[in-house]
């Protein structure tokens, strides 16, 4: 069956090498069950109920009828995606096929905003496809750019880690598509990645976190 987590909370947990590790807690709203069922192999993980909740169940039929192809399709495409951006390139593909389940898709045209520096931080972001800048206000008025994102970077951590307004704009400097996760399933989901992404932004001068394509060349700042 394929489950979705009306209430309560649940634990996931994966054994390796003998040693059964928590990996990730499921809330309300979030689901599992899937991977068993779209490849039709055995359960990867083990859930175990923490407290009392309520689950709704898909039966497998009803599950291949309703999800399995939209799902697959979905997880072929970001999983390849993922396995090429640097910070994620050695985690557990089933780790990455639960991140590529919750990504959300958006595009931008040249010279909107995704974000604006300043404003509140609930989603961090990967570049799929075209360009993007991030500008910094100084106290002149004026606006630098400060960086330049390529396919493969990402931005919009420093917000999320540190609970603090966007550090700076970005802006698409062509036709942009981008993947996104809100705070919830960032947090949840690359809490293993928390250590990495503040190295990354710690020695950052202006606002933090260099690219990861340029961060052993540049020390110039990245994210918001």
């Amino acid at each position: 069956d394929f489950f979705i987590v009306d209430s309560g909370r649940l634990e996931c947990y994966r054994t390796t090498g003998g040693v059964e590790k928590l990996i990730k807690t499921y809330q309300i709203g979030d689901s599992f069950g899937e991977l068993a069922l779209l490849y039709n192999a055995p359960r990867a993980a083990t859930i175990k109920a923490v407290e009392d909740g309520i689950l709704f169940a898909l039966d497998r039929e009803t599950f291949n009828h309703i999800v399995k192809e939209a799902s697959a399709q979905k997880r072929a495409r970001y999983e390849d995606f993922l396995s090429k951006v640097e910070i994620l390139e050695n985690m557990d593909p089933y780790e990455r096929s639960k991140i590529a389940d919750a990504l959300r898709s958006q595009k931008f045209k040249i010279g909107e905003h995704i974000v604006r520096e300043g404003e509140k931080g609930d989603t961090f972001f990967f570049v799929e496809s075209g360009e993007a800048i991030a500008t910094k206000r100084r106290s002149n008025g004026n606006e630098d750019i400060v960086y330049e994102y390529k396919a493969g970077d990402y931005f919009g951590e420093l917000a999320l880690l540190r609970d603090m307004p966007r550090a700076a704009s970005i802006v698409a400097k062509s036709d942009l598509s981008v993947v996104s996760l809100d705070r919830n399933a960032f947090l949840r989901l690359l809490g293993p990645l928390d250590e990495i992404l503040k190295r990354n932004f710690s020695n950052c001068l202006l606002y933090t976190s260099p690219s990861p394509r340029d961060r052993q060349k540049s020390r110039m700042p990245s994210s918001a």
